[in-house]
């Protein structure tokens, strides 16, 4: 199903020259977004609007304009609005991973949505995080770091203390060759993982079906020192509150002049 696309040198902007850019994406949109109540107790948290557009658009639209062909959106709270709204959407094409019986947490949706995903590594993407781009797209700058010689992850990082919306204190230090490493406890670590990456579906080939939470395999492959960040260029927004939409779209306001 997952097909490496690989890009010239030379081609137009948008391009990433001499890698591999990963044509699948998992695209988390099946919690039940508590955190965003009252907004989400008659609207999936994906489709709540900042900026003018559902959070879970400006994540396709990102992966859209990278070239990425298929997204594969899991789906349980109110799952109808989902998929209505993404009806008719061309790029990327979207396959519904539906987890309506059960809500399986993020990793369990990898697991149950292998056969879709195939064997190449694939983009995951959390609905509730944004950012400001830089000079460069990021997506791309993430593929442009990927080596599955060494890693097994590749997150995408922002800093702690720059970013909107982080009310926790950091995930990870990063070592002076990408290598993350873990949050101690009752530390502040300088770098906060944004909800985009890059994974080995061979990661999940062997886990039992079934709800299963993610950052456990991000702390195994830490361990392994198989886990890299990838820095983020420009501003990340964590929207996780009713509250943090009217910082993200301050900061998005002020940032158009």
């Amino acid at each position: 199903m997952t097909v490496g696309l690989t890009v010239p040198e030379g081609e137009a902007a948008g391009s990433v020259p001499h890698k591999t850019m990963p044509q699948t994406c998992m695209v988390f949109a099946a919690g039940l977004g508590t955190r965003m109540r009252p907004l989400s107790d008659t609207l999936p948290k994906p489709l709540i609007t900042v900026g003018g557009k559902p959070m879970l658009d400006h994540m396709l639209d990102r992966f859209a304009d990278v070239g990425v062909r298929d997204a594969i959106v899991n789906v349980h709270y109110r799952a109808d609005q989902i998929e209505a709204h993404l009806t008719g959407r061309q790029r990327p094409h979207i396959i519904i991973s539906d987890e309506r019986d059960v809500l399986l947490d993020q990793a369990g949706g990898i697991r149950k949505a292998l056969p879709l995903l195939g064997d190449a590594p694939f983009f995951i993407c959390n609905t509730d995080a944004f950012w400001l781009e830089g000079p460069r797209s990021n997506i791309e700058a993430l593929v442009s770091r990927w080596d599955p010689a060494i890693m097994d992850i590749l997150l995408l990082v922002a800093a702690t203390t720059s970013s909107i919306g982080v009310d926790w204190p950091g995930d990870f230090l990063m070592h002076a060759d990408g290598r993350l490493q873990k949050r101690a406890e009752r530390e502040v670590a300088p770098f906060v993982y944004t909800g985009v990456g890059i994974l080995k579906p061979s990661l999940f080939t062997d886990a039992p079906p079934g709800p299963l939470r993610l950052a456990p395999y991000f702390f195994e492959a830490a361990a392994q020192n198989r886990l890299f960040g990838q820095r983020l260029d420009g501003q990340w927004l964590h929207v996780g509150t009713p509250e943090a939409i009217a910082q993200a779209e301050h900061t998005i306001e002020r940032s158009v002049y």
